[in-house]
């Protein structure tokens, strides 16, 4: 009862917060390349800046806050990933036990997405700063239409079987694809020590919504089917069946017991963890450092058959240093440093070859169709196959120029390895996060009101992985994606 209210809750928060946010944001790995506009705008740099950012800089380092205005804040982006795949002719067609996909080119569906943040700052006397935040800042979303098919062998060698089949969809089981957003809200502190020195720390409640769809042909490599299959084939064969149908028999069944991999709608998670920073320095340079902790979330009980641990996903630390240099009263330099820790997340950094050196091994041809039950690599296992994303570097280097008291332009430029190895194409067509460049621009104006108004572009060309698909040795799959990114701010 009280872990069905806990998820009950967690679920109207994630309505109320995701109601007006649809995320996709696929930039370093699946998190966005800065937060806050002023940060956006100057690559996501800022985190050894002591400039007035307003309270949404908590979320680039919360020892900024007691540099920032008591203003509330609120920013809205659109968001427009344009995500595609391309997979050459196969010499398989699906024979010899290969799973292999139509050849040719295919774009995602939805192409923009708002995202919207909001901050409040309350100053503490002079030294002290308390601020709340709500944004987003992680998620995933691509959505392949049913004009994709497949071809494969269900049973391969079992005389009783179909033999090649074609069903449509990206995996064979119709429309496919992922929708995973992520937000976060922080109640931080931070307090200024002399003139030199400042830092913050608070609590972080994180919400994610996800969903799956046309996975269904992946049932028999997931934990439920390889701990139930022996039993039913065994069970088969002791009722004096024949091989060959007690193998079908039994496939049918433990597909049966999947119920939590694929086509279940969203489903809601929620965690905590904690950010801390520091600042130090002066006006003309400044240091910062800022970390957030790995986030335990709740399983996606709903999809418990997909990801590693039961439905296992958490978030990923973040580590971040940057500092900060004034070259003139009216020009300033950002180089900041960002580490991602996707590999600590299992259901993100699992290899897809965990499916074969971890998963359950049938022969059909041995003695009496011997079955060896290792489960713990199957999707949904405690080592289970996840993307294979590995750990994300970003460099950033931003700059702002005052062009007078009340203008700003601001410029950036960041650039990291993007986490997907060529090994993993397979997958990663539901999660092409493959981008590694960002261009940024923006402007701030301060109001006649005094009110503050922020613009930020960022453009991230054209990046491309490719590789063999680990079910189709003779088929290529090539990832591609471009973005575009235009956000606006206002604080008051």
């Amino acid at each position: 009862m009280k872990m069905t209210v806990r998820k009950s809750t967690a679920a109207l928060l994630a309505t109320g917060l995701f109601a007006f946010s649809s995320a996709a944001m696929a930039t370093n790995g699946y998190f966005t390349h800065g937060v806050g506009t002023e940060s956006k705008a100057m690559g996501g740099s800022g985190v050894g800046s002591s400039e007035n950012m307003g309270g949404i800089s908590a979320a680039t380092n919360p020892a900024l806050t007691v540099f920032s205005d008591e203003k509330w804040q609120v920013g809205l982006s659109v968001f427009s990933p344009m995500r595609s795949y391309t997979t050459s002719q196969s010499l398989a067609n699906g024979q010899g036990g290969a799973f292999t996909l139509s050849a040719g080119n295919y774009d995602s569906e939805n192409e923009a997405f708002p995202i919207p943040y909001v901050a409040k700052n309350w100053r503490l006397g002079d030294d002290n700063a308390l601020t709340f935040i709500f944004y987003g800042r992680g998620g995933m979303n691509t959505e392949w239409d049913d004009g994709q098919s497949v071809l494969f062998d269900p049973a391969p060698g079992n005389p009783l079987g179909p033999g090649i089949i074609n069903p449509p969809g990206l995996y064979g089981g119709g429309k496919a694809g992922v929708d995973l957003m992520q937000a976060f809200m922080s109640i931080s502190f931070a307090s200024k020590v002399g003139d030199t020195f400042s830092w913050g720390i608070g609590p972080v409640l994180a919400i994610q919504m996800f969903e799956a769809t046309g996975l269904s042909n992946f049932a028999a490599y997931t934990q439920s089917f390889a701990d139930v299959f022996p039993v039913y084939f065994g069970g088969c064969l002791l009722g004096g069946g024949d091989q060959a149908s007690c193998q079908l028999q039994a496939s049918a069944q433990a597909a049966g017991e999947v119920t939590s991999l694929t086509n279940n709608g969203h489903d809601t998670s929620i965690g905590y963890g904690a950010s801390a920073g520091i600042w130090t320095g002066n006006d003309t340079v400044s240091f910062g450092l800022a970390y957030q902790t790995k986030m335990s979330m709740d399983e996606f009980s709903d999809y418990s058959n997909l990801y590693a641990q039961a439905g296992g996903f958490d978030i990923p630390s973040t580590l971040k240093a940057g500092l900060s240099f004034k070259a003139a009263d009216d020009l300033t330099f950002n180089f900041d440093y960002e580490r991602i820790g996707y590999s600590d997340i299992d259901s993100v950094g699992n290899p897809i070859s965990n499916l074969f050196s971890g998963c359950w091994i049938t022969d059909p041809a041995g003695p009496a169709g011997q079955v060896f039950p290792e489960s713990s690599g199957c999707l949904g296992g405690a080592n289970g196959a996840g993307f294979g994303w590995q750990d994300v570097t970003v460099y950033k280097f931003g700059l702002a120029w005052n062009f007078d008291d009340n203008n700003t332009w601001r410029f950036g430029y960041s650039f990291g390895d993007q986490p997907i190895p060529s090994s993993e194409v397979l997958f990663n067509i539901l999660a092409p996060g493959v981008m590694e460049q960002h261009f940024t621009v923006g402007w701030t104006s301060v109001r006649a009101s005094g009110n503050v108004l922020s613009l930020s572009l960022m453009y991230a060309p054209e990046t491309k992985i490719s590789g063999t698909s680990p079910f189709d040795p003779t088929q290529t799959i090539e990832l591609e994606m471009r973005q575009l990114e235009l956000e606006i701010a206002y604080r008051f």
